[in-house]
């Protein structure tokens, strides 16, 4: 069953979109946070059924030194087992050159770098001050983009900071803008510990895109709150057209103790059918690979819709 199976008219409201790209994580920000390495067999297998449900942007993997993530040591292996699908993409998470030349090696085509919008985050999650970072990112974005890679920026602690507490839009809209003008093609804005409201999403919005087209910008919501689904639509009603999100709910931040799961991709998919708007996943087939890959890690899957379809 999906939201639209209830008989409700699919006229898309005139203030969303009628299609929204699913960004999905949860082969890499899902499995980074659990306790155990998940087999390679099972992450190529989680992957392949993701595409299966439709999903045309898979987050892969992450090339992050594995003493430092070591759920992922895997990446390279994991991208060789790989059966490429037609049409979709597999970026990967790279923090420096060095993870870039193993992503290169790989044969990767779409990357991703993590930055900070607060100082203390970026000293806790990639050892440099607020603008250090941009001295490490700044090769690996030129490197990456002579290469003819995308590459995709995420800004994590966009709307809240367990240290720092709230966050200033017009700092995150500072660090967005650097960003970006490296040569990004994409920004994704986090709320890493799932503090945002539909208000503060609005005012982030509003700094960021006076000096990012809001074509470029995606949004990264943790439901710690139960608002993530509030803060998406927030979004989409802002021009968004890009959402990350979960399969099953999975993940967090290994660096922000407080950080609860994404986004859960099921949730979404409900809410956007319900809505009329596009996305291309079959939720039925979504729901059983969460399904599958709760009993994979030994407990239920945390997204309701998953819940309430598969019990």
């Amino acid at each position: 069953m999906a939201a639209s199976d209830l008989g409700l008219p699919q006229v898309v409201p005139s203030d969303l979109p009628s299609r929204v790209t699913i960004w999905e994580v949860g082969a890499r920000d899902g499995l980074q946070n659990e306790q155990t390495v998940v087999p390679v067999d099972v992450k190529v297998e989680f992957l392949a059924r993701l595409a299966d449900a439709g999903l045309t942007t898979l987050e892969a993997t992450s090339f992050v030194h594995p003493k430092w993530v070591p759920q992922l040591a895997d990446a390279a292996d994991v991208l060789a087992a790989l059966s490429p699908v037609d049409g979709v993409r597999y970026p990967v998470l790279v923090p420096n050159e060095k993870g870039l030349d193993r992503a290169l090696a790989a044969g990767v085509r779409h990357i991703a770098i993590f930055g900070s919008a607060t100082e203390t985050f970026a000293k806790r999650n990639l050892n440099r001050s607020l603008d250090e970072q941009y001295a490490m990112f700044e090769p690996v974005v030129t490197r990456a983009t002579a290469e003819g890679l995308a590459v995709r920026a995420y800004v994590s602690m966009c709307w809240g900071d367990p240290w720092e507490g709230p966050v200033d839009p017009a700092q995150v809209a500072a660090v967005a803008t650097r960003l970006m003008s490296m040569g990004c093609t994409e920004l994704s804005l986090g709320d890493t510990i799932g503090t945002a409201t539909p208000g503060h999403v609005q005012a982030v919005l509003t700094a960021v895109t006076r000096s990012v087209p809001i074509s470029a910008v995606a949004v990264h919501f943790h439901d710690t709150y139960g608002q993530a689904l509030a803060n998406t639509l927030t979004a989409l009603r802002a021009g968004v057209t890009t959402v990350d999100s979960s399969a099953g709910g999975l993940g967090g931040c290994p660096y922000a103790e407080s950080a609860t799961g994404n986004l859960a991709t099921e949730d979404l998919v409900w809410m956007l059918d319900g809505l009329g708007v596009r996305t291309g996943v079959d939720l039925a087939r979504l729901a059983d690979t969460s399904a599958w890959m709760s009993t994979q890690l030994g407990r239920p899957s945390p997204s309701r819709v998953v819940r309430a379809l598969r019990g």
